[in-house]
């Protein structure tokens, strides 16, 4: 059964994909395909079909459609499994017919993009599924992603089941330790913020101990991420958070691990911002099996 997110995957529109997938469609063909062309007939047709080599999440449908159809927009493709979908070792998840050239062109941009995106998805899934139940504690990616490439690992982030950050510097206000060391201390930083920051915006401060913690609370910081902070430290920094009415969401970043997130969610923390979602997701293993008519 395909697993359900709280919030569906944003929709990866074609105008917005498009030139991240021509870029990549370049930078493999600049010299054309001499091995392809100079050994598969022009008209030859065949079909493919996307194999999962170990267990995953599938991630990327739209994505590896339009790699294909960017090359050739007469490839046919099917999905074989939903999107989001955790499979098993062995499961066909795609297929794409066509022109031979044109599939074995452009296999190897459509696998590494999805292989990338799927890797994410499975990790994402596994921290989501960590979170014992009855806990309302969120898993975040964070903006430690692949330039030029956040908006697909994003998406797969999504696909997981886990939840996105801000997106860009302009998202929201995110006072972290060398703002704070620029702007002399967490009091005046807040201050400031809160002064030119949209009624909108909530404010949130990075602190590493107990005392950034209370200074934060007193400048009146909306949420405030617990950085580095032993299980030890973040109940304490539960425990006074939950003295406060209103009270500042918590987050934890830093040392995360698979092995850690569900201690967190029991300690009550509200987010765990994870960013080997982004940065250290290993990539799934598929490959693409040919047949020939």
């Amino acid at each position: 059964m395909a697993f359900c997110p709280a919030h569906a995957p944003p929709m990866l529109m074609h105008p917005l994909i498009d030139p991240i997938l021509q870029n990549a469609l370049r930078e493999d063909l600049a010299g054309g395909d001499v091995t392809a062309e100079a050994c598969v007939d022009a008209e030859r047709q065949a079909s493919a079909t996307a194999l999962a080599k170990s267990p995953l999440v599938v991630c990327g449908a739209p994505v590896f459609r339009r790699v294909f159809e960017l090359l050739d927009p007469e490839v046919r493709f099917a999905a074989l499994v939903a999107e989001g979908e955790k499979v098993s070792r062995g499961t066909v998840v795609w297929r794409v017919t066509g022109r031979a050239r044109s599939l074995l062109i452009a296999e190897r941009t459509a696998l590494n993009f999805v292989q990338r995106m799927s890797g994410t998805a499975s990790l994402a899934r596994a921290c989501v599924e960590a979170i014992p139940a009855g806990c309302a504690t969120r898993i975040t990616d964070t903006r430690k992603t692949t330039p030029g490439l956040r908006m697909l690992e994003r998406y797969a982030v999504r696909t997981g089941g886990a939840h996105n950050h801000r997106d860009q510097l302009g998202s929201a206000v995110m006072i972290k330790d060398n703002h704070i060391v620029a702007a002399g201390g967490i009091a005046v930083a807040v201050q400031r913020a809160r002064a030119r920051a949209p009624h909108t915006s909530r404010i949130e401060v990075e602190v590493t101990n107990l005392a950034e913690l209370e200074q934060a609370i007193q400048a009146g910081a909306d949420i405030i991420m617990i950085d580095n902070f032993s299980d030890e430290l973040t109940e304490s920094a539960v425990k006074r958070a939950r003295e406060l009415v209103p009270r500042p969401l918590l987050e934890a970043s830093g040392g995360i691990t698979l092995e850690r997130i569900r201690r967190l969610a029991e300690i009550g923390v509200d987010v765990i911002s994870v960013g080997a979602l982004t940065h250290s997701a290993p990539a799934a293993d598929i490959s693409l099996d040919f047949t020939v008519a």
